[in-house]
């Protein structure tokens, strides 16, 4: 299991079904989600944009699938109203006794959203985010809801049925903007974040999404990481395309990375994962922190990959800089969650040991 939840939290990320066939989908939705529920995690991040399945429908899968895990829903305030997300949370504790957390965008990818006929600026999408979950909010604490606001009016407007206190959803944010960030403090929300290494970050307050591949040897971890994410042209293509067109700050924030870092993290490659000890010596492992899967158009988060021991410290110091929820990235086996749980036990016991 992973570490208790008062010293940090983890939560999986649930496969899209473009990467999959329809027969195999749900199928491979509920296998994940047990997987992670038995290794402990307390929630699953469902992701939604223009070419995957409805994350509302996926998240009763889920639900349907496990007994206790919370399916963290996406949320893009463009693709309905804030009434019928409050109403797909009343009407899944209503159904299934369980809750749901939401996870709040303001972008996702700009083409996406200009060919919904949308092109609001981005700082100005963390507003409209920060009006829609208020809204949200309100109707399921209860209230009687009169609000006009830039985005959206509603006048004493009420959901029914009620949403049972135990089961209000936590709310988190993403984004690693001002702006975002700006968003999350003014709601009471988790912000989460794709974080730079360790040694670059001071104030990581609230989650992070890092992808994570770890064996009991460095050379091992490495040898697994290549083989699954290999250089892929084709994907190198779309993410210098995505680069172009993006105004996400944290696609920005990774891709800076690309040309600009430091000589560790270049030997950190699919090519040289690790340089060589002297004899007698044992090798010095290469900084785990990873961008080639981002930089292959594979994933769109950081990779930490490692012996045990490295990528626990490595987590230890992002929780050290106030990190206290992790999100993963697809598992892709149930053996993938096991390896990684050794990590993560590694990292509580540093803090554990420093009183954290």
């Amino acid at each position: 299991m992973f570490p208790a939840r008062n010293l940090l939290r983890v939560f999986a990320t649930c496969p899209q079904s473009k990467d999959h066939s329809p027969a195999d989908y749900r199928r491979r939705v509920a296998d994940v989600a047990r997987w992670s529920e038995q290794a402990g995690c307390e929630g699953i991040l469902v992701y939604t944009d223009n070419s995957i399945c409805d994350p509302w429908l996926v998240a009763q899968a889920l639900i349907a699938a496990t007994k206790r895990i919370v399916p963290l829903v996406a949320v893009q305030p463009v693709y309905m109203h804030p009434y019928t997300v409050a109403k797909l949370v009343t009407s899944l504790a209503y159904l299934h006794g369980r809750k749901v957390a939401l996870n709040m965008l303001a972008g996702g990818f700009r083409g996406d959203l200009l060919a919904l006929g949308d092109d609001t600026e981005h700082d100005l999408r963390y507003q409209r985010t920060a009006e829609y979950t208020r809204i949200v909010m309100a109707l399921l604490r209860g209230e009687k809801v009169t609000f006009e606001g830039r985005w959206w009016t509603v006048r004493q407007l009420a959901l029914e049925p009620p949403l049972p206190p135990e089961l209000m959803p936590e709310v988190l944010v993403s984004g690693s903007s001002p702006a975002g960030l700006r968003t999350a403090a003014e709601l009471g929300a988790t912000p989460v974040r794709y974080p730079r290494p360790p040694g670059e970050e001071s104030d990581l307050r609230g989650g992070v999404r890092v992808g994570i591949v770890a064996r009991p040897s460095a050379e091992e971890a490495w040898s697994v990481a290549r083989d699954r994410f290999p250089g892929d042209r084709k994907g190198q293509l779309l993410h210098r395309l995505a680069m172009q067109i993006s105004d996400s700050h944290w696609h920005r924030q990774l891709a800076s990375r690309e040309h600009a870092a430091p000589a560790p993290y270049a030997a950190a490659t699919p090519d040289a994962p690790a340089t060589p000890g002297t004899a007698g010596q044992q090798a010095e492992e290469p900084n785990p922190y990873w961008l080639w899967p981002f930089q292959n158009y594979k994933t769109f988060c950081p990779y930490l990959v490692g012996s045990y021991e490295r990528v626990g410290r490595e987590l230890a110091a992002y929780v050290k800089q106030g990190a206290d929820l992790f999100i993963l990235d697809i598992p892709p086996t149930r053996e993938e969650l096991e390896h990684v749980r050794q990590a993560f036990a590694l990292a509580a016991a540093e803090l554990a040991a420093v009183g954290r």
